[in-house]
């Protein structure tokens, strides 16, 4: 039985509708999407707009569902839930509640972690640890949380950073708690603990992944806390009891340092980065749920952005900082370094999302290609200017042929804080 339902939650997951992106890495949690027949040239200042929404400060990756475009952001000391029309960028409604938050370490004070919705309902978890539950339909609180009061939290660099993830009736967070819960799964209807994940190892700036390994519903969560000695990696639960069934040490060996990009389920294989010292490592996992590490790849550092499999070979975006930033391709069987390329300079740490056949990119300065990636090598199809503003790190999202944009920071021109919604189907 265990074997047939994850086998169905795995066709699920691979065959949601493509009009929907309902939570971060996109419909299948890997940054893939099986619409089609998308613009794939454009004029020089780049596809039609089709409307923007202004938003406040933070890092959140919009999520859709039925129509709606979620937008989880900050204005002053308040976190905002905004649900507008796909169509037409019309807010339907807001939920905002006080959040004050105190950056450290030059952190940003708006949230990092991104809405998920499942069931009608919309979860967000804020830098303070607020958690809410919604409803998609109106924004009416169907229950929430204070995290940070019902739990001893582990300290964090810059508030919470990990989006929740839906399972069936589970939601699961990553947390930290001084007693032991690395992880804890509440109950989606009433916000209840359903179980907890007991380790050491305190919550990161990564995101909980689904994985059915060797037949079993599991979570991946790749973990890291602010320790003045660090310690984090890969934690392997069973979705179902919290166990941990495996745990592989990965962080780097200086305390100002962040596990941020999710782990990438290959098969019984996870690929896992961080961009301070250590790089990245491919972990296979055995039918006993023991695990090691098949290769490593130091320079293989994805940072903000989440690598991407495709038929064989991972590409990302490799490199800390924008100056040493570039794109690197690996064989997966073997770990073997197969190239890498700045292609221009223009696009430093960007995100990739593996769509219509090609991949699509979005530079963490407002610039957005389609790249033809390959083993052999990269090539720029066609490429333009969105926008000239930093920290653009936020991945691009694709729902029913239009593509949502978030500029974070004010730009050169004058431009705001915004999503921007352009056409992008058509062809």
């Amino acid at each position: 039985m265990r074997m047939r339902t994850g086998l169905l939650w795995c066709l699920f997951a691979a065959s949601s509708l493509a009009a929907d992106w309902p939570h971060f890495l996109g419909p299948a949690f890997n940054n893939t999407s099986a619409e089609t027949g998308l613009l794939h040239t454009w004029p020089a200042e780049g596809p039609r707009k089709l409307w923007e929404y202004a938003k406040g400060t933070g890092h959140s990756t919009p999520a859709i569902s039925g129509g709606r475009v979620v937008v989880f952001h900050a204005e002053g000391k308040k976190e905002i839930v905004d649900a507008l029309d796909a169509k037409t960028g019309e807010r339907q409604w807001r939920h905002e509640y006080d959040a004050p938050f105190t950056p450290q370490y030059g952190g940003g004070s708006g949230p990092c972690t991104n809405p998920t919705i499942a069931g009608g309902r919309v979860f967000t978890l804020g830098l303070s640890s607020r958690l809410h539950c919604l409803d998609l339909a109106t924004g009416k609180v169907v229950w929430q949380r204070d995290l940070a009061k019902e739990y001893d939290l582990l300290p964090t660099f810059f508030g919470q950073g990990g989006t929740p993830l839906v399972l069936g009736d589970r939601l699961i967070v990553s947390l930290g708690t001084k007693d032991g819960k690395s992880v804890v799964a509440l109950d989606v209807a009433t916000g209840r603990e359903l179980w907890a994940a007991k380790h050491a190892w305190g919550s990161s700036y990564s995101s909980p992944v689904p994985a059915m390994l060797h037949g079993r519903e599991c979570v991946l969560v790749f973990q890291g806390g602010m320790e003045e000695t660090p310690t984090g990696g890969l934690l392997v639960l069973d979705a179902r009891t919290g166990a941990v069934l495996s745990a592989t040490p990965h962080r780097a060996k200086m305390f100002a340092s962040v596990n941020v990009s999710a782990p990438v389920v290959i098969g019984n294989r996870v690929f896992i980065a961080e961009a301070y010292t250590e790089g990245g490592v491919c972990v296979e996992i055995a039918p006993d749920f023991s695990a090691k590490a098949v290769w490593s790849a130091k320079k293989f550092d994805t940072y903000l952005v989440t690598a991407v499999p495709h038929e064989g070979t991972l590409y990302g975006s490799a490199g800390m900082h924008p100056q040493n930033a570039e794109f690197a391709a690996y064989e997966i069987a073997t770990g073997k370094e197969l190239w890498r390329d700045e292609l221009g300079g223009n696009f430093q740490r960007a995100s990739l999302i593996r769509v219509d056949g090609a991949f699509l990119c979005l530079g963490e300065n407002g610039d957005l290609a389609w790249l033809e990636l390959k083993p052999k090598g990269a090539t720029v199809k066609s490429q333009a200017k969105l926008f000239h503003a930093p920290e653009t790190w936020t991945p691009p999202v694709i729902s029913d042929g239009r593509l949502f944009v978030c500029q974070n920071q004010p730009g050169r021109s004058g431009t705001k804080a915004r999503v921007i919604c352009y056409e992008f189907g058509g062809e």
